[in-house]
């Protein structure tokens, strides 16, 4: 099987992280958390356990909410679900900029982060980015660029 669902001690490993980089006081998920080989992490309900996923050849089930490999990077979902609670690294964006960012591009910024950055307009979020000498960096698939 190319997905197996994190055991407690794991998920906590990963819900720490994204408290940790982003100041989240609490998060509370309704689901668990599978992880595939490539690192990436989905939220599924709680009643996947009645599911036999041996059986099964899926690759993804659920939402993707983020990448773990090296590092933590949320999703545009991942930050759709934990962005609203985050307190840092958020970097807000205007209108211009929302189009370029959305169409693949590196932002300039000015403020000086920690690693990914929450990409946030008003109460709309659009992914995370890696800040790096000034910029943040484009984390967004392709597929999802506006043309």
């Amino acid at each position: 099987m190319n997905l197996r669902i994190l055991n407690k001690k794991e998920t906590s490993r990963i819900l720490n992280k994204i408290k940790e980089h982003f100041e989240i006081n609490e998060i509370k998920l309704n689901g668990k958390l599978l992880q595939n080989k490539e690192g990436k992490i989905f939220l599924i309900t709680k009643d996947i356990n009645k599911v036999n996923l041996n059986k099964l050849r899926i690759n993804n089930i659920g939402l993707y909410i983020a990448n773990y490999e090296k590092e933590l990077r949320l999703t545009i979902e991942g930050t759709q679900l934990f962005g609203k609670f985050a307190k840092k690294n958020i970097h807000e964006i205007n209108n211009d900029e929302v189009k370029l960012w959305m169409t693949g591009n590196k932002l300039k910024s000015s403020k000086i982060y920690s690693g990914f950055v929450i990409i946030k307009n008003g109460e709309n979020f659009f992914g995370t980015g890696k800040y790096k000498d000034n910029e943040i960096l484009n984390y967004v698939p392709k597929e999802r660029w506006i043309k």
